[in-house]
C-alpha cells in the first residue's frame, strides 16, 4: 500500500490533540498504514510553537524535531524519542514487506537507526535480509536503555548492535522508564527490605513472615471471591512460601494449579481447549458481554513457552520487580487455564521476586493482601490493558454462551506496554516493605512487651490479659463502657486502667525499637 501521512490536525483516532499538530512517529505510522494495534500511551506531534510540553497524554515537539513524512522518517523518529513498540513494528513490517528495509540498508547501512530498525526485523519475524552485514558502526543499542528497561544485552556482529531486547520473540513486553519507576530502581528496594528486617529479632520475624503469608493467602482468594477451607488455604500457603524453588515449566504450572484449585468442585485441569472471556452475559439473549478477551486456545501452548523461557532467562536481565509484573501480567492476560489463573498470576509475582534474591530468605510481600485493599487501583492495572485490546478483537458469541475468535491476536499478549502494571506492583512492595511488615512487626513487639510487662506487675488469667489486649487494640488503647461492664468487669476500674498504662508504654517502646521513618516516601515522589 501506498501511504498518506497526515498533515495538522485537531484530532486522531476520536482523540484530541491539544493543538493543531502534526502526528508523528508511532501514531503517525498506525494512521498512514491502517495498523490495527493498540494506540501508545504517550503519543507523539509537532507544532508551530518553540516549546516543547506534555499534556493529556500527547508529547508535543517544535517543528525542529518534525520528521519527514515516510516511513524512514516516522520510524526514525519513533526509535529516537519514543522508544520500541515491538506490536506496532510487526504489523508494521507485516504491511512493507522487507523492500524498504532491504532499501534503506543500501541508501545508508551504517546508519545507527538502519541497523537497528534492520535488526528488529530479523528478530521479529526470524528471517534474514536480503543484505549484507554492516562494515562499520559503533555498535549501539537496539532497545534504548535510557527510554525502557532493556536487557544485559549480546553484541550481533550483523548489523553491530548490542541486542538488549528483554525477552524472546515468543514474549517480550517492554516498561517505559517513568519518572517513578526510576525513582524506584535507584532506591535498591531490596537493600531497604534487609535494613528494615535487620532491626527485627529472629523469633519476631518468624512470626511476622508466618502472619503475612497466611495474610497474602487469604487475600489471593478474597480477591476471586472464594472463602476456602483451612486445608486449602494451608495448602496453598505452603506452596507459596516454597516460591522461586523451582522453575516455570509447564508442567509446575499444572502442577500449581492442581494445588489451588484442589477441593473446588469439578474444574478442567491443564491448559484450556476452549476460547475464554471474563465478563456476563446478557440476561436476555445470554449472549457473552466481555470485559477482556483471552488470548485464542490454539495460540496458548506457544504463549506459555514464550512465558516459560522468559523466566529461564538469565535473572539480571531486568530489575526484580519489571520481571515480577511483566511475567505475572502477561500470564493472566493469557489466562492460559480454564481456572485458577488469578492465582497463579500473583504466585508469579512471588516466584520471581524469590528467584531473583529480591525477597529476603524466608519472606514473602504479601502483595496480594495490598492487592485487594486496593482493590480498584488493582483491577484498573487490569483494565488498562484489556479495554486497549478489547476493540482489536474480532469475535462473536457462539451458542453456548462463549465467544469465537476470527482474527490473529497473539502479538497482542506478547508484545504490550506493562508500565502501568510494573508501577502498581511497585507501589504493593512498597507498602509491603514500608508500612505491613514493619506495623506487624510493631504488633507482635508491643504484644510480646505487654505480656512481659503484666506478668511482672499483676496476676491476672492468661484469657483475661489475652481479651484485654485485644481490646484495648480494637480501641486504641482504651477500654469500652461495655468492656469495663462486662467482659472485664471481674478486673476492676484501678486494674483496667493499669493495664491501658502498660499497653501506651509497650508500643510507645516497640516504636523505638523499630526506625521511624516507615512510609511510602519513593511512591509519592513520583
Amino acid at each position: 500500500m501506498i501511504p498518506t501521512f497526515s498533515g495538522p490536525s485537531t484530532t486522531l483516532f476520536d482523540d484530541w490533540l491539544p493543538e493543531e499538530a502534526t502526528p508523528a512517529g508511532y501514531v503517525a505510522l498506525i494512521d498512514a498504514y491502517r495498523l490495527d494495534v493498540t494506540i501508545p500511551w504517550t503519543r507523539s506531534a509537532t507544532s508551530s510553537r518553540h516549546r516543547e510540553y506534555t499534556q493529556d497524554g500527547w508529547r508535543i515537539f517544535t517543528q525542529r524535531h518534525a520528521p519527514e513524512a515516510t516511513l524512514v522518517g516516522h520510524l526514525t523518529f519513533a526509535l529516537k524519542y519514543e522508544g520500541v513498540d515491538l506490536l506496532v513494528l510487526k504489523r508494521l513490517f507485516q504491511a512493507t514487506g522487507p523492500a524498504p528495509i532491504q532499501q534503506l540498508l543500501n541508501d545508508a547501512p551504517s546508519g545507527a537507526y538502519t541497523r537497528r530498525i534492520a535488526h528488529l526485523y530479523e528478530w521479529l519475524f526470524d528471517e534474514r535480509l536480503d543484505a549484507p552485514d554492516s562494515a562499520g558502526g559503533r555498535y549501539v543499542e537496539v532497545i534504548d536503555s535510557d527510554l525502557q528497561f532493556a536487557g544485559t544485552g549480546t553484541t550481533s556482529r550483523r548489523f553491530r548492535v548490542k541486542d538488549n531486547i528483554p525477552g524472546t520473540r515468543e514474549f517480550c513486553p517492554l516498561v517505559r522508564k517513568t519518572d517513578s519507576l526510576n525513582a524506584i530502581a535507584s532506591a535498591d528496594l531490596s537493600h531497604r527490605a534487609a535494613e528494615v528486617i535487620a532491626q527485627i529479632s529472629p523469633d519476631i520475624l518468624r512470626r511476622a513472615a508466618a502472619f503475612l503469608l497466611l495474610e497474602d493467602t487469604k487475600s489471593t482468594f478474597e480477591i476471586e471471591g472464594e472463602r476456602p477451607s483451612n486445608d486449602r488455604l494451608h495448602r496453598w500457603g505452603r506452596a507459596v512460601s516454597q516460591a522461586g524453588k523451582h522453575p516455570i515449566s509447564r508442567v509446575e504450572l499444572e502442577r500449581l494449579q492442581r494445588i489451588v484449585l484442589e477441593g473446588a468442585g469439578a474444574v478442567k485441569l491443564g491448559l484450556r481447549e476452549e476460547e475464554g472471556f471474563i465478563g456476563r452475559h446478557d440476561r436476555s439473549t445470554h449472549e457473552p458481554i466481555p470485559s477482556h478477551i483471552s488470548a485464542r486456545a490454539d495460540d496458548v501452548p506457544s504463549l506459555v513457552e514464550g512465558l516459560i523461557a522468559y523466566d529461564a532467562l538469565d535473572s539480571a536481565h531486568m530489575p526484580p520487580i519489571v520481571a515480577a509484573a511483566t511475567l505475572s501480567f502477561g500470564f493472566v492476560f493469557i489466562h492460559p487455564f480454564a481456572d485458577g489463573n488469578g492465582r497463579l498470576h500473583r504466585y508469579l509475582i512471588h516466584h520471581v521476586l524469590a528467584q531473583s534474591g529480591f525477597s529476603p530468605k524466608g519472606m514473602i510481600f504479601p502483595v496480594s493482601s495490598v492487592m485487594n485493599d486496593e482493590i480498584d487501583a488493582y483491577l484498573s492495572a487490569l483494565e488498562s490493558y484489556s479495554s486497549r485490546i478489547l476493540p482489536l478483537v474480532k469475535w462473536r458469541p457462539t451458542p453456548d454462551g462463549n465467544v469465537a475468535i476470527d482474527n490473529d491476536t497473539a502479538d497482542f499478549y506478547r508484545y504490550f506496554d506493562a508500565t502501568i502494571q510494573t508501577e502498581f506492583l511497585a507501589h504493593c512492595i512498597i507498602r509491603t516493605i514500608e508500612h505491613d511488615l514493619p506495623r506487624e512487626v510493631r504488633y507482635l513487639e508491643a504484644h510480646d512487651l505487654f505480656k512481659a510487662s503484666v506478668k511482672r506487675s499483676m496476676d491476672i488469667e492468661g484469657r483475661l490479659e489475652e481479651l484485654a489486649f485485644s481490646f484495648l487494640q480494637s480501641g486504641s488503647g482504651k477500654f469500652s463502657k461495655r468492656a469495663r461492664m462486662r467482659e472485664l468487669a471481674s478486673l476492676g476500674d484501678e486494674r483496667l486502667d493499669a493495664l491501658e498504662s502498660l499497653y501506651e508504654a509497650a508500643f510507645a517502646q516497640a516504636d523505638e525499637r523499630l526506625d521511624g521513618e516507615a512510609s511510602d516516601e519513593i511512591w509519592r515522589r513520583k
